[in-house]
């Protein structure tokens, strides 16, 4: 949740009664200038990863949370100026009482616009909804995360590919990077830090993924969102702790607010470690499906195959 600052002070860039005072940097800031400020990072960070082309096909996945919402309204504003066209991308995981407000936010928003949404379900693409794939899970030490956030990645491929996209961008925001990249020390997992990278291009005929909000915090994201009027669905996903990611966000939150920036400096450690490390996996294609694996079979094939196991069973 956001909490509006109520202070005197001036913004220090319009000189207006500020709004918000961002601490790790000590500016204060008026609305107007604070969205600025976000539209403007944004920028800097497609700039400096070299993320979009001019004429590209921008598949923005929306999810109908803050962060994608917020990410279209700023790539919105950034494709009028540099010439990309964008479709949207939603996915409906099939996660009842929760997913069903999210897309048609995400839809009101994308018809408001006049933009082409393509919506995708886990239904119609591998035959169950996430709530029926919980239900068949025979391992409990598999976490919702990690069946969504795989099933998630192909179902955004799928549809960037039907769509004909050059690129695909996600709503990832700062906070997300630092607690996956916990997520995967405290896994072992040193494989899948490539994949954390602001901007990813598997080699294939898959479009490139890239973060335009890598560099901004989530509270920022929130914030933003709310000074420009945009709804958005913040009601937490049912399935939200049952992994680790709850906790690291909890302290790391603690630590920010006791030391103000620490989480941009880890970003930026993080940042230097991957760029020193080579890919420990090499990258093949799946033999059942095609798409770019660091094994025969791919996560998501495996995954699909586990669930529909299990269904047979029962």
């Amino acid at each position: 949740m956001v909490t509006i600052k109520n202070t005197v002070q001036k913004c220090n860039r319009c000189k207006k009664k500020s709004v918000y005072h961002r601490i790790y940097s000590g500016e204060y800031l008026c609305g107007e200038c604070f969205k600025g400020s976000i539209i403007e990072k944004t920028r800097k960070t497609i700039s400096s990863y070299n993320m979009m082309e001019h004429g590209d096909i921008l598949a923005v996945a929306v999810s109908g949370g803050k962060d994608s919402l917020s990410l279209l309204d700023v790539l919105q504003r950034h494709s009028s100026k540099h010439g990309e066209k964008i479709i949207v991308i939603t996915v409906d995981e099939g996660i009842q009482e929760y997913r069903d407000e999210a897309v048609k936010l995400s839809s009101d928003m994308v018809s408001n616009m006049g933009l082409r949404q393509e919506i995708v379900s886990f239904k119609s693409l591998f035959g169950f909804t996430l709530d029926e794939a919980l239900d068949l899970r025979k391992d409990q030490k598999i976490s919702a995360c990690s069946i969504c956030g795989i099933l998630r990645r192909r179902a955004i491929d799928l549809a960037a590919k039907k769509v004909g996209a050059d690129v695909v961008a996600t709503g990832h925001n700062l906070d997300d990077f630092i607690q996956t990249y916990f997520i995967n020390l405290t896994n072992g997992d040193m494989g899948r830090l490539e994949f954390l990278s602001p901007f990813f291009e598997s080699q294939t005929d898959l479009p490139r993924r890239v973060k335009p909000f890598i560099e901004i915090y989530e509270e920022e994201i929130a914030f933003y969102a709310y000074l420009s009027g945009i709804p958005f669905q913040n009601i937490p996903c049912p399935y939200m702790n049952e992994g680790i990611r709850t906790e690291i966000r909890s302290f790391l939150n603690k630590l920010e607010r006791r030391h103000p920036g620490i989480k941009y400096n880890t970003y930026s450690t993080a940042l230097k470690l991957l760029s020193s490390t080579q890919p420990s996996r090499k990258r093949r294609k799946c033999e059942n499906c095609g798409y770019p694996s660091s094994n025969n079979i791919c996560l998501s094939c495996k995954t699909i195959q586990m669930i529909k196991n299990n269904r047979s069973v029962n």
